[in-house]
Order: structure tokens, then sequence, then C-alpha cells
């Protein structure tokens, strides 16, 4: 069931995702070679905390820290660890915290020192992708809007779109309906209205679609070991078109 927010419950979601934009910028500042992903975990859970926020990854469904940290080929839900992160490296650091009662959510991917160009048109395209999809979050859409919009933007720059992971409704839950899948066909799919959060989060990867889960149980990497994008951005839909909450400016 999709959960409709009031204009209130909007600013309450803002105001957990600007700390997530908050902390994401922070991180942003700390990527360069010799850093380990477990310093980056730590840096995201105490900024969150200074702030008043309280982590939301940590202990959901079991997963041990408050940030995922996907290094190359990793996909998503990269465990932090003593890791260290070199010249060359892409990492996505996907983020959430929990604040006066409402999930922000938010994923950025950014790069280790100099990178390859075919690394950074991956996340330029990937980026491209998410706004791609933000634009058609508008009333009278529908969820197929969204998702076509991300197939078709990473697809026509030759990459491909995960399919086993989605995006999700966001709210006083972290996960909440709708599911909004990367792949998909426009006119298909619930009617978008006013009111509706959405996590609309692009994967998408340089090689083929498929991916796989490590025993660790959470780590997703690509099945032929390409290396894979994510952003994700927390949005509403408004009478006035869609609101990035998930942004500083």
């Amino acid at each position: 069931m999709v959960i409709l927010k009031q204009p209130d419950e909007i600013d309450k979601v803002q105001a957990s995702s600007r700390i997530v934009a908050e902390t994401l910028n922070v991180l942003r500042e700390r990527i360069k070679p010799g850093v380990t992903t477990r310093e980056l975990d730590k840096i995201a859970e105490e900024t969150a905390q200074k702030r008043g926020a309280k982590p939301a990854f940590k202990g959901y469904r079991g997963y041990p820290y408050s940030l995922c940290a996907s290094v190359n080929e990793e996909v998503v839900h990269g465990m932090p660890s003593n890791r260290v992160l070199k010249e060359g490296d892409i990492i996505g650091l996907d983020f959430g915290v929990y604040y006066q009662g409402f999930y922000g959510d938010a994923a950025i991917t950014l790069p280790v020192g100099r990178v390859s160009e075919e690394a950074a048109r991956l996340m330029r395209v990937t980026e491209r992708s998410l706004y791609a999809a933000i634009d058609q979050a508008c009333a009278g859409n529908r969820l197929g809007d969204i998702s076509a919009a991300v197939q078709t933007t990473a697809e026509s720059a030759g990459y491909s779109v995960v399919r086993d992971f989605v995006g999700h409704g966001i709210g006083r839950n972290m996960h909440e309906d709708p599911q909004i899948p990367n792949f998909g066909k426009k006119g298909r799919g619930i009617e978008l209205q006013t009111g509706m959060v959405l996590a609309i989060e692009p994967m998408v990867n340089a090689g083929g679609y498929r991916v796989k889960i490590l025993r660790d149980g959470w780590t997703v990497i690509t099945e032929d070991g390409s290396l894979s994008a994510h952003f994700e951005h927390s949005v509403a839909i408004t009478d006035n078109g869609p609101e990035i909450l998930s942004r500083l400016n």
C-alpha cells in the first residue's frame, strides 16, 4: 500500500534527507587513496549522530555498519572493512538516517583520485539516468515512466541496469511501497500522485546486468566483474512537480 504524505510529513523526510546529504558531502571530502572504507563508516556515523540522527542501516536486518561502501565491481551493500582505497577506484556511498520519526536515504558514486575515462563516463551516465527519472516523478505520470527513463538513459549509452534490486517509497519506514525498478515501459504501473515520496536509485553496470551476492550475505557484485555505479535521491511528488529532498541546495 502506497502511503501518501502530508506537507508536514514531507518536511520531516526532507529534514532527515538533508542530514544524509550533509553526511555524504563530508564523505566526499574524505575520499582519497589510502583511506579505508571502515574509516568512512566511522565518519558517516559520527556526522549523523552529531546532528541528532540515528544511522538507518546499522542493525537493519542484521547489517552491522552505518554506511554501504561499494567499490568498483561492487554494486550495492558493500560492507566497510580494512580495504584501502586506491587511485583509480570508484566507490558508491549509500547512507540513510532516522530522524524525528522519518527516514532519509541517498547515494553517490565518487572517483578515488584520477580514474579512467570509462569509469568517469559510467558515473556521469548513471547520475544522468537518476535525473532523467526524477523528471518523470510528476503527478499523473506512471511508475513505468520513471523506470523507463533510467533504462533508456543507461542502455542508450551502452550500459545495463541492475534488475534484482530496486528503488522504493520512503517515510516513516525506510522501505515502503511502491518498489521502483530501473527498467520498464512508459505508461505502465501505478499512477503517480501528489504526496508520494520515492527513493529513486539507478544501479548501472558497465557490462551485463546480472549480479551475485558474496558469501558475507550482503555485498552485491556484477557477475562479469564489470564496474558499477549507484546514485540515489529521495524525491517528493508535489503539485509543482518533483522536489529533491536529499540535496543541500
